[in-house]
């Protein structure tokens, strides 16, 4: 029998902590989701490895210090409602479940969609709505939102999240080149939008309106 509660103490405290990730909210959402229900069912015995995953329809399941540094440069506050662009195994969005009030999780394939739902309900979360579609044009039906997570890589921030941002709001994106990007934190201050710019990274495309085309 394989001790996936040890194996996900070992991750946090070899993955996570030597490289930095200090916010202990994040920590122990780490050290407490169950990252192997999300990964295929041949790939469960590597689920806790330093690497990013295939899940199928040619999407991934993020390395778990990736998932960590960005969740920790979101500043998730636990009255936050945020927006969650590209859903995938749905790991991302239990972290972020686990630390805000409410989250809205967009993702253009229908079939992960319902994967990562199925996964999540029967992990008890009921602060996750569930959108199939694109998500570069985020979800103008339930904006403003105090914190965006965008889970693939676009050309540059797509204005249309931004402006779904609330006052002080903070949005995370993987920004640059097709195949090489770097984390983007931008924070909306009045009619302004900071940006500073964070650890290179390498992310599947944002596919749509406001991302890379097909």
């Amino acid at each position: 029998m394989v001790d996936f509660y040890k194996i996900r103490q070992q991750m946090v405290e070899n993955q996570l902590i030597p490289r930095g990730i200090k916010d202990n909210r994040v920590l122990e959402v780490m050290r407490t989701i169950p990252r192997h229900l999300f990964v295929p069912a041949n790939q469960i015995q590597i689920a806790y490895d330093d690497m990013a995953m295939p899940i199928g329809e040619g999407q991934t399941i993020s390395q778990p210090y990736m998932v960590a540094i960005m969740t920790e440069l979101l500043e998730c506050r636990p009255e936050s409602r945020a927006l969650e662009i590209g859903t995938g195994s749905g790991y991302q969005t239990a972290i972020l479940a686990s630390l805000v009030k409410e989250v809205f999780t967009i993702e253009r394939i229908a079939t992960l969609s319902e994967r990562a739902r199925e996964v999540l309900e029967a992990l008890g979360f009921k602060n996750i709505h569930f959108i199939v579609g694109d998500g570069s044009k985020g979800y103008e039906e339930a904006a403003p939102f105090d914190r965006i997570m965008v889970t693939a890589a676009a050309p540059k921030v797509p204005d249309s999240l931004c402006k779904q941002l609330s006052e002080g709001g903070i949005l995370i994106a993987p920004v640059g080149e097709r195949h090489l990007q770097q984390l983007a934190k931008v924070r909306k201050k009045g009619e302004a939008y900071i940006t500073e710019y964070s650890t290179g990274c390498v992310f599947v495309p944002l596919i749509g309106e406001q991302g890379w085309k097909q």
